[in-house]
């Protein structure tokens, strides 16, 4: 008879580099200006950052993306119209093309050469990009995640990213809504699912220092 393998339960189980690469979404200097606690979310991720590369963990950045006007398709046009709150097509601007200051990632957390930086229209980080295959190709089974925004992006990305078969882990404290009540109906959906582990900042930085 095979012995059943022990699936993981706790953050203790996963925050190792051999095991698990941390994805910061969309900590971009557009985006981050139109969070009313910006400064402090930015701190956290600094922190979670930090920690991470200090254990050598793989780090990935996301980018959101914006196309012309001209390459603009339904999808992307409906989108911006919600995001922009205007009936009118005509009126759209594209916030984050390439290039433009509001696209980089802000300068608090500047990407090493040695750490990817992936650019995205969707909303969860593995729709489009070959984030799966960098972190299956890593042999990784967990990623952890922070950044903005929780109700946006943070939380297709963590159930597109269980349903791939990866353990997702939510730093709480470092992840940033644009609108509060949304932003805790997804961390509760999430914790409701069960398939993604929650934790605060300290609670995964102390968690690296146990593996190291």
């Amino acid at each position: 008879m095979h012995s059943v393998r022990h699936p993981g339960k706790t953050i203790d189980d996963f925050c190792s580099s051999d095991q698990m690469a941390l994805i910061i979404y969309d900590m971009q200097i557009g985006i981050m200006r139109q969070m009313t606690h910006g400064a402090e979310i930015t701190a956290k991720v600094a922190s979670v950052l930090s920690a991470a590369r200090a254990a050598g963990f793989p780090v990935i950045f996301m980018r959101h993306l914006s196309m012309p006007l001209s390459l603009m398709g339904a999808f992307q046009r409906r989108q911006a119209m919600a995001w922009q709150k205007t009936g009118d097509p005509a009126a759209i601007t594209p916030w984050f093309l390439r290039g433009s200051p509001g696209f980089e990632i802000v300068p608090e957390l500047q990407p090493r050469d040695d750490e990817a930086v992936i650019d995205k229209i969707t909303f969860s980080a593995f729709e489009g990009t070959p984030l799966a295959i960098i972190l299956r190709d890593l042999g990784l089974t967990s990623f952890a995640i922070c950044g903005v925004a929780t109700e946006i992006g943070i939380e297709p990305t963590v159930r597109h990213g269980a349903d791939l078969g990866l353990v997702p882990l939510v730093i709480r404290d470092a992840c940033g809504g644009g609108h509060a009540e949304a932003a805790e109906r997804s961390l509760a959906n999430i914790a409701f699912m069960g398939d993604a582990l929650i934790c605060e900042t300290g609670d995964f930085i102390n968690a690296i220092r146990k593996a190291e």
